[in-house]
C-alpha cells in the first residue's frame, strides 16, 4: 500500500508520473496527459499551460456571498458544530492534514527554476519569470491555508519519493512563525518575478498587486494572531505549546529574538505591502443609487454581479465563466432568492452606522427603528442601503421571460418558514450582492457572471488595522485610507466623531469583533474592525478575522443568540402569523410546543431566532471551546507515523486541547 497519500500528500503520484487535474473552469487547461515529465516544461507555452491548470485547485474562490455563514454576521439553517461543546470531534481520517496540491506546485518549481537559471527554457524570459512567480504565490496560498487551519505545519518545498521514512521526517510540524515567514518569502519571490499587470489583460490571471495584497493579508493575520494568542499554547514557546514536546522544536527561538519582535516584524510587512496596493489602486465609484430599472447605474453595486469584471480596477483578479463552455455558477439565482438561506444577522445590521457617521443608538443619529426593513435601511451606511434586500425591490428587468429560476421582485414577506434553502430567508435579512439584472443568467446553475477573488479595498483596511495594532494611533496615510473607504460607503468621513459616539457596552452585545481574548477592546480598534465587517459582509473574511482576533472566548461563559429581523413588532406580527399558518408542515403555537413552531417564540425575543424555533443544538445559544481556534488533526496521521500505542514517537503533535481518539470532542 502506498503510504504517501496518508502522511504528507493526499493525491501525489510517485515515480515519473505527474498529477494533472482538470477542473470545471475556463482557467483550467490541462496539458496533454501523454506528455512525459522529461519532455515537459522546457518552453514558455508549456509553463503557461501548467500554471493555468493550477488555478482551479490553488486559487481560493469562496462561495460568493454565502461564505460568512458560520459567524456572527451571517447564519444558515444548520447549527455549526464549532459553536457547540460536543459536535466538533477529532476525525478518524483526512481532516485539514493534506498536502496533495503542493506536489504539483513543487514539481514545477523544483524543475523549472534550475532549468531557467541555466537558460534551458525557451521563450520570453519576462513571461517565464511571471509563471514561476505564479507558482510561488500558489505555494504560499497552500501553506497559508494550513497556517489558518492547523497552525504549526510542515513546510513542504520539494517533492518526496514514496518512502515511509522520508515522508515521516517531512511530517515534522514547524512553528507557525516559521511557516508564516516561509509564506512571506515565497510571496516576496512572487512579487519580484511577476508582472505589474496580469498577462491576459483582463485580470483573470495573477499579477504583482495580487501577491502584494496576499502578503499584507498573511502578515496581518500572523501579526495579530501572535498579539492576541501571546502566552497561550497557540504560539511557539507559549505555556503548554505542544511543539515543545518534540525534540526538533525544543530549542526554537524566534527569528527576531522575541514574540514582540515577531509581532512588529509581521505588522510592518503588512503595512508595506498593503500601502503599495492601496496607494496605486482606487476604489470603484458608488453613485448611491440602487438600480431598479433601465438607465439606473451604480458601478459599486454592479461590480459584484458583472459578467465581465475587467472594467473595475479595484478587482485585482476575478474568475470568468462562460455558459457556452459549460463553465457556470449559481450566483445570480442565489442572489435573487435567499442566498441559500444564509441570512444576515441583527448583529451585523446593528453594526452599520448611519450616513452621518453615528451609531444607530447615538443621540442625533436619525435612526428610523427596525420595525421594517425599509426603516432599517433608511439614511444608513450605503453598504446596508444597497446590499440589504427590502421587500418590493426589483432584482431583474432584462430578459424577464428567460431563466428557469430566480425572483424578479422581492416578496412583501421574506419567507422565514420555508424548509428549502433556495427560498428560506433564514434571519429575514438577506444580502443582495451578486444580483445581475439579466434574468437570462438565472437558469439553475446556468449563471455566467464573474466571481471576485481579491479586491484592493482589503489593502486599505489592512493598512489601517496593521498601523493601529502596531502604534496604537493612526497616521495621515491610515486616516486618508479610512476616509476613502467611508466616502465610498456614503458615510461621513469623520471617523473620530464615530469613535467618540461609540458605546462599547452596546457594541459588545451585537458584534464578536468587540472582543479579543474575552475582553472588550477600545473604541478605535473596534471601529476599524467594524469598517472591515461592513465592507466585506458576506465575502468570506469574517471567520479568519474572528480567529486571529481571538474574538470568541467570551462565548465560553456567555452563550450568544443569533437574531435576525424583528418579526414580533408593530409592523409584521399579523402577517407573519398568517404566513406561518400557511406552512402545511408545522403549526404556529406561541411558546406552547416549540418542537412544532416554525418561527421563534415572541416570549424569547421580538427578533427572529432561527436556532430557537425548535430545540436545536444551539437553542441555548452559540458557545465556544478553547480548542476550536484550530482544527484537530485526524488520528489516521498519528497512526501512520508512529509505532507506539500513544503515538509518542510520531513527529506530529495534536493541537491544543484536542485529544488523539477519533470521535471525541475537545478537552476544553
Amino acid at each position: 500500500m502506498k503510504i504517501t497519500k496518508y502522511i504528507l500528500v493526499t493525491t501525489i503520484l510517485s515515480g515519473c508520473t505527474l498529477a494533472f487535474t482538470a477542473c470545471n473552469d475556463n482557467l483550467d487547461i490541462a496539458p496533454p496527459s501523454s506528455i512525459t515529465p522529461e519532455n515537459y516544461l522546457w518552453d514558455e507555452a508549456q509553463l503557461e499551460a501548467f500554471t493555468v491548470n493550477r488555478y482551479g485547485s490553488s486559487l481560493p474562490v469562496a462561495d460568493p456571498f454565502c461564505s460568512d455563514g458560520a459567524t456572527d454576521i451571517q447564519a444558515g439553517m444548520g447549527v455549526p458544530g464549532k459553536f457547540t461543546n460536543t459536535e466538533w470531534k477529532v476525525g478518524a481520517t483526512e481532516g485539514a492534514w493534506g498536502f496533495g496540491e503542493l506536489y504539483n506546485i513543487n514539481y514545477f518549481i523544483n524543475t523549472v527554476v534550475p532549468r531557467h537559471a541555466q537558460g534551458k527554457i525557451t521563450g520570453n524570459p519576462e513571461m517565464i519569470n511571471h509563471y514561476i512567480g505564479e507558482m510561488y504565490l500558489f505555494r504560499a496560498l497552500q501553506h497559508f491555508g494550513k497556517l489558518k487551519s492547523i497552525g504549526d505545519a510542515p513546510i513542504v518545498k520539494t517533492t518526496f519519493p514514496d518512502n515511509k521514512e522520508v515522508l515521516i521526517e517531512a511530517s515534522k510540524r514547524m512553528p507557525r512563525t516559521e511557516v508564516a515567514r516561509f509564506i512571506i518569502a515565497d510571496l516576496d519571490s512572487a512579487i519580484y518575478l511577476m508582472k505589474d499587470n496580469a498577462p491576459d489583460g483582463n485580470r483573470n490571471r495573477l499579477s504583482k498587486p495580487v501577491a502584494l495584497l496576499v502578503k499584507s493579508r498573511v502578515a496581518l493575520y500572523e501579526g495579530t494572531w501572535l498579539k492576541y494568542f501571546k502566552d497561550t499554547p497557540y504560539v511557539p514557546n507559549g505555556p503548554g505549546w505542544p511543539g515543545a514536546t518534540k525534540e526538533y522544536n525544543k530549542n526554537y527561538q524566534f527569528a527576531s529574538g522575541s514574540i514582540e519582535g515577531e509581532i512588529e516584524w509581521f505588522l510592518n510587512q503588512a503595512l508595506d505591502a498593503a500601502d503599495q496596493v492601496a496607494s496605486a489602486i482606487s476604489l470603484t465609484q458608488n453613485t448611491g443609487i440602487l438600480p431598479q430599472g433601465p438607465g439606473e447605474s451604480n458601478p459599486f453595486v454592479e461590480m459584484y454581479g458583472a459578467i465581465n469584471m475587467a472594467s473595475y480596477p479595484e478587482i485585482l483578479i476575478w474568475k470568468a465563466h462562460d455558459k457556452g463552455l459549460g463553465v457556470t455558477n449559481n450566483v445570480p439565482v442565489n442572489a435573487s432568492t435567499s442566498n441559500l438561506a444564509i441570512g444576515i444577522t441583527k448583529g451585523m445590521i446593528d453594526s452599520y452606522l448611519m450616513k452621518n457617521g453615528l451609531p444607530y443608538y447615538a443621540q442625533g443619529s436619525g435612526y428610523h427603528g427596525d420595525e421594517s426593513i425599509g426603516a432599517v435601511r433608511k439614511d444608513r451606511d450605503e453598504r446596508a442601503y444597497l446590499f440589504l434586500k427590502e421587500p418590493g425591490q426589483t432584482n431583474m428587468w432584462i430578459n424577464t421571460n428567460m431563466g428557469s429560476h430566480g425572483v424578479i421582485t422581492e416578496p412583501f414577506l421574506p419567507n422565514i418558514t420555508s424548509g428549502s434553502e433556495q427560498f428560506r430567508y433564514n434571519t429575514g435579512y438577506t444580502n443582495r450582492k451578486g444580483v445581475n439584472p439579466d434574468k437570462a443568467l438565472c437558469d439553475n446553475w446556468g449563471g455566467y457572471n464573474g466571481m471576485i477573488v481579491y479586491r484592493a479595498a482589503e489593502a486599505y483596511l489592512n493598512y489601517i488595522e496593521a498601523y493601529y495594532e502596531l502604534n496604537g494611533s493612526l497616521n495621515d496615510k491610515a486616516s486618508n485610507y479610512w476616509k476613502a473607504i467611508r466616502r465610498r460607503a456614503g458615510v461621513d468621513e469623520d471617523f473620530n466623531k464615530t469613535i467618540a459616539a461609540t458605546d462599547m457596552s452596546k457594541e459588545a452585545l451585537a458584534s464578536w469583533g468587540a472582543y479579543s481574548a474575552g475582553k472588550i477592546i477600545d473604541p478605535t480598534l473596534y471601529n476599524i474592525r467594524r469598517e472591515r465587517a461592513c465592507e466585506f459582509m458576506a465575502e468570506g473574511y469574517r471567520n479568519d478575522d474572528l480567529r486571529r482576533w481571538k474574538s470568541m472566548d467570551q462565548l465560553i461563559s456567555k452563550p450568544y443568540h443569533i437574531e435576525g429581523m424583528k418579526i414580533w413588532g408593530d409592523y409584521y406580527p399579523g402577517e407573519y402569523a398568517e404566513a406561518a399558518k400557511t406552512d402545511k408542515t408545522y403549526e404556529l403555537i406561541y411558546g406552547i410546543d416549540n418542537q412544532k413552531a416554525n418561527v421563534s417564540d415572541p416570549a424569547l425575543s421580538k427578533y427572529m431566532r432561527p436556532y430557537q424555533i425548535a430545540h436545536t443544538l444551539a437553542y441555548d445559544g452559540f458557545t465556544w471551546r478553547k480548542a476550536h481556534y484550530l482544527d484537530p488533526i485526524a488520528v489516521q496521521h498519528f497512526k501512520i507515523t508512529s509505532s507506539t500505542a500513544d503515538y509518542s514517537d510520531s513527529p506530529i503533535y495534536q493541537n491544543p486541547y484536542w485529544g488523539t481518539t477519533a470521535g471525541e470532542a475537545s478537552i476544553e
